[in-house]
């Protein structure tokens, strides 16, 4: 099956799909051959009828990429189906089509199988772990998200849901710190504000939580800059950004030879995403100053991992 690079394909919303029950009663209703009619439980339906999409699509890379297309859109699609994708109960065959439960499903499937993306279903981020949390409400809108967040609290003790939360907020991802960020100042009500306070004064995380939440008593320090600056455009990054995005957000405020100047020291920060920040400013800046700059850092952060071992 064709491999997608999961940096160049933006992080996508959530889905909605129902219990396993419903789609395996889908899949013994779908109109396939005899042979291919599954029998067993329905987590058995499901998995025999995986293996047999799987098969098709990699053998047609037409239907693979119409999929993935419908999937990427979300949106209704004018004309008639591809008979194909109709006889694996994959769209609806109504006009315009769209992709049925099964589509979705499988879709979800493909796209996690090949670019490594998991795309959340509502509701499933309940009984997760504040990190995988986090890392789930990434791509939601405001709206969904306070439906997952909503059922991930129900149950759970305010301040220790916080706390869960905080205690979280150092070992994620850059795009998953700043939506716990968002969280506890802004929907966790004030028990996620006393957490997050109290991470103020953690080094590099304090100072990445008072420059998203503009608290101006908690200056970043000299040695903090650099993680500052990685962790804004690295969530950028992680969210399927533009490069024009992700240069925007360092570049702001500083003219070429500024930027440049700033970014000779990120090279010692020791933020995770630090080569990746690099990399996007030497491939997509236009002033080849800051370009340069971050050829050098890029190189100096190199030789100080060395150092390091």
């Amino acid at each position: 099956m064709r491999s997608y690079d999961d940096d160049t394909l933006p992080l996508q919303p959530p889905i909605r799909l129902p219990e396993e029950a419903t789609l395996a009663a889908a899949v013994r209703a779908a109109p396939l051959a005899a042979e291919l009619k599954p029998e067993g439980s329905d987590a058995e339906v499901l998995a025999f009828w995986a293996g047999h999409v799987r098969e098709r699509l990699a053998a047609d890379e037409r239907l693979l990429l119409e999929l993935i297309r419908m999937f990427l859109s979300r949106e209704p699609h004018p004309g008639r189906a591809p008979e194909e994708l109709t006889g694996l109960g994959l769209v609806r065959q109504a006009e315009p089509y769209t992709l049925s439960w099964l589509g979705l499903w499988a879709a979800r499937l493909v796209i996690s199988e090949t670019t490594g993306q998991e795309v959340p279903v509502i509701g499933s981020l309940a009984d997760a772990d504040a990190a995988t949390l986090l890392h789930g409400l990434r791509s939601y809108p405001e709206t969904e998200r306070g439906e997952e967040l909503a059922g991930w609290l129900k149950g759970r003790d305010p301040d220790a849901a916080a706390a869960e939360i905080a205690s979280a907020l150092a070992t994620v991802s850059p795009l998953s710190r700043a939506v716990g960020v968002e969280l506890l100042s802004s929907d966790l009500g004030e028990e996620g504000r006393r957490a997050l306070a109290g991470l103020l004064e953690e080094p590099g995380l304090g100072a990445v939580i008072a420059t998203r939440t503009e608290r101006e008593d908690r200056p970043a320090a000299p040695d903090e800059i650099a993680w500052v600056f990685v962790d804004m455009a690295a969530a950028l990054l992680e969210f399927g950004g533009e490069a024009g995005e992700v240069i925007e957000s360092i570049s702001i405020g500083m003219d070429a030879e500024e930027q440049a100047g700033t970014i000779a020291i990120l090279a010692f920060g020791d933020h995770p995403w630090t080569g990746r920040v690099l990399r996007v400013l030497i491939d997509h800046h236009p002033d080849e100053r800051v370009a340069a700059a971050a050829r050098k850092a890029l190189r100096r952060l190199h030789g100080l991992a060395d150092l390091r071992g």
